[in-house]
């Protein structure tokens, strides 16, 4: 076996701190066109990682070759008809002699060419003339001129530039800067300079305090959280975060810090929200998973020994938890139910004109439950659940907003069905989260995304793209795992108010869910949704059915002769008839005929229903190899079309089998 090739190449961008939401994109990007830049000049090779910190993109290669492979480049001279004189001159402009040309037939005559070798270019030159490009190229949310107006744009100014070839440093300027074999340490506890090879590249920042991968950072952290643990507590599990602080530190270390257990007065919710979105902690719980008053940070330094980081971070969380409780307390001087006309000063979404505000909205929401046949404990929630947004918690901490309006409730008296709907209403947040746990708060979180979705493709907001500024498509996400998920039973197109352009923007919904999240083959859910779409649980049942008779062995060839059958009908343009007995010829195509009349299908064990039209299979078969469909006498062709379309379209109503992909 071959030898894995070492890494010969590397390149490390040296930068100003980069928001860590950044990096994983320009990661991306940045793999994506150094992999274009090796195959569309044939250096062979491929990236072996790229990586980050928050000062620095990097990216190793191995295998690229020394320079491009000796190519030949056919090169058309004038015809054969244009006389020797063309030949020789056209010779004489490729610097050879007439005698090594060639000719060669084409479509339009014979010509004389010149086979012209090519010397490859070395692989330096190469990429000394477009890792400018690849790098200023990383497209970000935001980027700045850092040279001057119309010069080089980038998120943050480039500091330091390491490409290197083997040992050999490519020549090249980017943003003013020249590249060397020259890294830098941690901003604090590293060498300013700190020397580098391919080889020893993430050794050598390692001993100045850089973990180059993210995966040791992670494990970094991980393992001093668990250092730092007071004995007979865990973490909030949270890998978000976690995530987070490994593009937010070079060298991470955790440390352990507490607060008053006065505050643990307040909701847990609000709690772990300030320590979690405002100061990036971890929180600690009890074995029984209550809130313990510790919290712990990662920072970007080695150690804590004088104990000034914990302090300064236990300082500022409680300046934060003291704003918390106050808001608390300043909310509780107005119930959410006295909100409700507060609302009308809160824009929803200025397009909508006069049915702006989020007033509009919790009216119109209201009016959805009702007709999702929503109790009256789902209609007040839905009248209140956007009251939170007077608060002046959820304007402080936004993350809060439904959180709070549930919290707010339960303090202030409503019955726990309200609370809780008004708490999980905008639930799911994304296909990984779970749907709100009550009937209740399904159609309240289902109405708010309803609404959402009509009232946005009704002043044209449709996504198109990657854009979605206003979350139509995790709206729609949400609408679809309610309807798949939870206990209301309603059809999805009857809630989009017949707009043609949404139902197709929930239908690619309906696909991507039942094949990305359920894992159903692509063919089952095509063939599924071919025979209606609209009620999910119903879909989700055909889908079941097929998924499990499938394998059996006459489907795939009963799918096929479906597939068959359509095409039939489509060259034939035949829409529809009643078949004539007296015209049916006795032996296959009587006895298909009698089969599919004696079939009954259940109607709703699809299952059993789809087992009993595989049984056709031989009868089937029979037909094909028996009967000539397209018969000359016009009539009885005609029947034989009626045959197979009344088949087609009786059997059709669980899935269009002629989508099922057979072998």
């Amino acid at each position: 076996m071959a030898q894995d090739p070492q890494p010969n190449f590397l390149l490390e961008i040296g930068v100003e701190e980069i928001p860590d939401w950044m990096i994983q994109n320009a990661l991306d990007h940045l793999q994506k066109a150094f992999e274009n830049l090796l195959a569309e000049n044939k250096l062979g090779g491929r990236v072996f990682w790229t990586d980050a910190t928050p000062r620095r993109l990097a990216l190793v290669a191995r295998g690229v070759l020394p320079g491009q492979p000796d190519s030949v480049e056919q090169v058309m001279g004038p015809p054969k008809s244009a006389g020797e004189g063309a030949a020789k001159g056209f010779a004489r402009k490729q610097g050879v002699g007439v005698e090594a040309l060639q000719v060669i037939e084409t479509g339009k005559g014979e010509y004389y060419s010149f086979e012209k070798k090519v010397a490859g270019r070395p692989a330096v030159r190469i990429l000394a003339e477009s890792l400018p490009g690849i790098i200023l190229g990383i497209p970000w949310p935001k980027a700045m001129y850092w040279t001057s107006r119309g010069g080089a744009r980038f998120i943050r100014p480039i500091r330091w530039v390491v490409a290197l070839f083997g040992s050999e440093v490519i020549p090249f300027e980017v943003a003013g800067v020249k590249p060397g074999a020259v890294s830098q340490g941690h901003r604090r506890f590293g060498a300013r300079d700190v020397p580098v090879s391919i080889e020893h590249y993430q050794e050598e920042l390692e001993k100045n305090h850089v973990l180059v991968r993210v995966s040791s950072r992670r494990k970094r952290i991980v393992e001093t959280l668990k250092r730092v643990l007071p004995e007979g507590h865990h973490i909030k599990r949270d890998l978000e975060l976690l995530d987070t602080l490994a593009f937010l530190t070079e060298y991470p270390t955790s440390i352990l810090g507490s607060f008053d257990r006065s505050y643990l007065a307040l909701p847990a919710e609000v709690l772990v929200t300030v320590m979690r979105h405002h100061q990036k902690y971890f929180s600690v719980e009890h074995e029984d998973g209550s809130l313990a008053p510790y919290f712990i940070a990662v920072m970007n330094t080695p150690s804590d020994p004088e104990g000034f980081v914990r302090s300064g971070n236990e300082r500022v969380l409680r300046a934060r938890f003291n704003d918390a409780r106050f808001f608390w307390q300043v909310d509780q001087n107005r119930k959410l139910a006295g909100r409700v006309e507060d609302l009308k000063a809160v824009t929803y979404q200025k397009q909508l004109g006069e049915q702006s505000s989020y007033w509009h909205k919790a009216q119109r929401m209201v009016k959805l439950v009702c007709e999702l046949g929503g109790d009256a404990d789902a209609q007040r929630a839905a009248l209140l659940c956007k009251c939170d947004l007077t608060t002046e918690m959820v304007k402080e901490f936004t993350e809060l907003q439904g959180v709070v309006g549930g919290l707010y409730c339960r303090a202030q008296g409503e019955p726990e069905a309200v609370a809780k709907a008004v708490y999980e209403h905008y639930k799911p947040e994304g296909m990984e989260d779970s749907i709100p746990s009550t009937a209740g708060g399904q159609i309240v979180a289902l109405a708010d995304k309803v609404d959402t979705l009509r009232e946005c493709f009704r002043i044209g907001l449709v996504p198109t793209g990657s854009k979605d500024p206003f979350a139509l498509r995790r709206a729609a996400q949400g609408v679809v795992k309610i309807l798949a998920e939870g206990e209301v039973d309603q059809s999805l197109r009857v809630l989009l108010d017949g707009d043609e352009t949404l139902e197709g923007f929930l239908e690619d919904r309906v696909r991507h869910y039942f094949r990305e999240v359920r894992g159903f083959a692509y063919d089952e859910v095509n063939a599924v949704m071919a025979a209606g779409w609209s009620d999910l649980k119903d879909l989700q049942s055909r889908l079941e059915a097929l998924s499990s008779v499938r394998p059996t062995g006459g489907f795939e060839p009963l799918a096929a002769s479906f597939k068959r059958i359509r095409n039939i009908l489509k060259q034939a343009g035949f829409e529809g008839g009643e078949v004539n007995e007296d015209l049916l010829e006795s032996g296959a195509e009587s006895a298909l005929y009698n089969a599919i009349g004696e079939l009954e299908l259940t109607g709703t064990d699809y299952t059993a229903d789809l087992e009993a039209i595989a049984a056709l299979r031989p009868r089937v078969d029979d037909y094909f190899d028996h009967v000539l469909v397209n018969a000359p006498d016009p009539e009885v062709r005609a029947n034989r079309l009626a045959l197979l379309h009344g088949m087609l379209t009786r059997f059709s109503g669980i899935a269009d089998f002629s989508e099922i992909v057979t072998s």
